[in-house]
């Protein structure tokens, strides 16, 4: 019975700390630091926008012609010299006609391939044809705020930093449309813990719907890589680098059209997830990355490896400490454990319906995220040798 009551404390602990503990911890850090006058400097732009670097903006689309114009139309009131931006698109593979409706832009270079290899070969493509140190990457379906790419670039003038993430924003077509709330939610979450982990030293990663690299810092990730975003970016950070994380540069699109093109994202991201974990696990060594490594396995690693099985286990161990009347604190844990399911449950239930319930769908998708996981690990299985991905249709 005790081993059973330490295993049990054990593994709530841990989805505590993953979920709600780190950010807490990284709350308390930062004030404390502030508090001791440690505040990081914000640079500020040349006056003269001639003095500004030149910076590629490369889209790697597949089959997006639908969306060509309007991504057009949004590169066009971007605020930033047109003399010191290059336009690139990089259409490995598309079947559609991206290519004949992108002659239509002189402006633009376009970089085509036939074969489909999968986004991290897209990119490495179009950076095999570009000459700008500084590249900022952007989805076809996202558009930006006027003043990323300027806002950016001053990222970069910061100690250090030699990859950049703009923060992703999640519109709703319609109100109600539980997929891309349910995003929405948690990337507001998700994006305050990148602000305060780039405060403290550097954001774990970044991602694809708006992020920048310096290319003289620069290693190419796995071809088959399913994150690629994130293994760029972690690659640069384990070269002793940093990434700023800003939310005054954002990407908007809108979230996934329902629950289970959602589930084609979240499982790829789990696969991709425990994919980086793998590839980047000298950075879990504390001894050789202190402030990385805490960051690392403390944002990263348990969320998308040890911490969903703890959830999973905890239902089983509840209910046998409850059969064996371990005491009344467990008892009460077993019942807010099946609150929680049950509003999940009905979250679930509602979102059939296309409908959604403020207090439903948050423990409905949390509990979907998680479960995702597990489909993650047999997506990796058949992905294993190949970068390509099936994309998920937004709302």
């Amino acid at each position: 019975m005790l081993t059973l009551k330490l295993i049990f404390w054990i593994l709530l602990a841990l989805v505590i700390y993953t979920y709600v503990g780190y950010g807490a911890l990284l709350f308390v850090i930062l004030k404390i630091k502030r508090l001791m006058g440690f505040r990081n400097t914000e640079p500020s732009l040349p006056s003269d926008e001639q003095l500004l670097p030149h910076v590629t903006l490369m889209i790697c689309a597949y089959n997006e012609q639908d969306i060509i114009e309007e991504k057009m139309e949004n590169i066009a009131r971007l605020n930033y010299p047109q003399n010191k931006l290059t336009v690139m698109w990089v259409i490995d593979g598309s079947t559609d006609s991206s290519f004949e409706k992108l002659q239509n832009y002189p402006n633009v270079k376009v970089v085509f391939r036939p074969e489909r290899l999968g986004k991290a070969a897209a990119i490495k493509h179009g950076l095999d044809h570009n000459d700008a140190e500084y590249v900022i990457f952007t989805d076809a379906n996202t558009m930006l705020n006027a003043d990323a790419i300027r806002e950016v670039v001053r990222q970069f003038m910061k100690d250090n930093v030699s990859c950049v993430s703009g923060e992703k924003r999640v519109a709703s077509r319609q109100y109600g449309q539980v997929a891309s709330e349910g995003e929405g939610l948690y990337w507001k979450y998700e994006s305050t813990l990148k602000r305060w982990d780039s405060e403290l030293y550097s954001a774990m990663g970044a991602a694809g719907e708006l992020f920048a690299i310096k290319m003289s810092d620069y290693h190419e990730a796995p071809s088959n890589a399913l994150l690629d975003d994130f293994m760029i970016s972690m690659l640069m950070v384990k070269d002793g680098h940093r990434i700023a994380y800003t939310h005054q540069a954002y990407a908007m699109e809108y979230g996934s059209a329902d629950m289970n093109e959602e589930s084609k994202r979240k499982r790829r991201i789990a696969a991709g997830g425990l994919q980086s974990i793998w590839w980047l696990r000298s950075l879990m060594n504390p001894f050789a990355h202190p402030k990385v490594a805490f960051q690392f396995i403390s944002h990263r690693v348990l969320r998308w490896s040890l911490t969903p099985v703890a959830m999973m286990l905890l239902i089983p161990i509840s209910i046998m400490l409850t059969a064996y009347r371990a005491g009344l604190i467990y008892d009460l844990l077993a019942a807010a454990q099946l609150a929680f399911y049950t509003a999940a449950f009905f979250g679930w239930w509602l979102a059939q319906k296309g409908r959604k319930h403020r207090l439903l769908y948050t423990p409905y998708y949390f509990l979907f995220m998680n479960l995702n996981v597990f489909k993650g690990i047999f997506y990796l299985i058949g992905h294993n040798k190949s970068g390509t991905w099936e994309k998920a249709k937004r709302g």
